[in-house]
């Protein structure tokens, strides 16, 4: 068996960016050379993202890019296992490298974004080997791109947990990022469904009116109040799920709409990612592991 020296080992460590032990194994399995080893890692690597895939991926980050003129832009949410990884420099320079290639290129899907060159090889090929060098399931699980006539804002909050891109005219730059600020901050209470009431679905509308309509019938109101009753409520959930009838965060005393008029601005559309939303996570059951134990002790 050839001899691994130890510069040998940091070589390839340097090349793949994998584990000191992982590097001399494979040099060693290769009677140290170099070629072989990098390919019987990538071969390896490829296995081991196989086998990560089937762990949930339900913490990460989400990239965001725009392009110089602010036409174009695009978010990709890449997921982790855990929140230690979704703060690794690789794992989050990835998801910007994503964001940049969905905008740039504009792939038709998922799907289509694996498949583009980088680096040498595929973004599926850079996927499997960040899986190899951290450890953890990374999944690629959403894009969106976004182009405008007028000016694009984005706006990351909680280190990338979530993610916003408005669409706007007028106003300038600052009014762009205090709205896509906003929309950020109302994940914790009430998010917009869209930019204005016209854009309320009305089954949507409708479902609402059918249950104050309910509530007001139970009341013993005469009708005709019963009949306001409905029509406020409506009203209000009007103004809570669209975004120019939100409180404006930096100002609750004013809505989005007024902030947005006293700027001459207008918000043509906006896209919201929120890292894991809608992933079924798993829940670990301490006490059925202990009793499962004790079964088999």
């Amino acid at each position: 068996m050839a001899e691994i020296a130890a510069s040998m080992v940091m070589d390839l460590r340097s090349r793949t960016g994998l584990p000191m032990m992982d590097c001399k194994r494979a040099l060693a399995e290769t009677g140290g050379d170099m070629s072989k080893a990098e390919e019987l890692l990538r071969i390896k690597g490829g296995a081991r993202a196989s086998k990560a895939a089937d762990r949930v991926a339900a913490e990460g980050v989400i990239g965001a890019f725009i392009a110089a003129d602010a036409k174009v832009g695009a978010m990709v949410e890449l997921n982790c296992e855990t929140d230690f990884v979704a703060r690794n420099a690789d794992f989050v320079a990835f998801a910007q490298r994503l964001a940049r290639l969905v905008s740039e290129r504009n792939p038709a899907d998922v799907v289509a974004l694996a498949a583009l060159p980088l680096d040498g090889g595929t973004v599926e090929s850079m996927r499997q080997a960040l899986v190899q060098r951290i450890g953890e399931n990374v999944s690629l699980r959403r894009f969106v791109r976004v182009s405008t006539a007028g000016r694009l804002a984005q706006y990351l909050h909680g280190g990338g947990r979530i993610g916003v891109t408005v669409a706007y005219e007028g106003g300038d730059e600052q009014t762009g990022k205090d709205v896509a600020m906003h929309i950020a901050a109302s994940v914790a209470s009430v998010r917009p469904l869209c930019v204005a009431r016209d854009q309320v679905p009305k089954d949507v509308i409708e479902r609402e009116r059918a249950i104050y309509a309910a509530q007001a019938a139970e009341s013993g109101k005469p009708a005709e109040i019963a009949a306001k009753m409905v029509e406020g409520r409506v009203n209000k959930f009007l103004s809570e799920v669209t975004l120019l009838g939100q409180p404006f965060v930096k100002n609750p005393d004013e809505s989005v709409e007024k902030y947005l008029k006293a700027r001459g601005a207008t918000v043509k559309g906006f896209e919201l990612y929120v890292v894991g939303e809608g992933i079924d996570r798993k829940k670990d059951d301490f006490a059925a592991e202990v009793a499962a134990m004790a079964k088999t002790a």
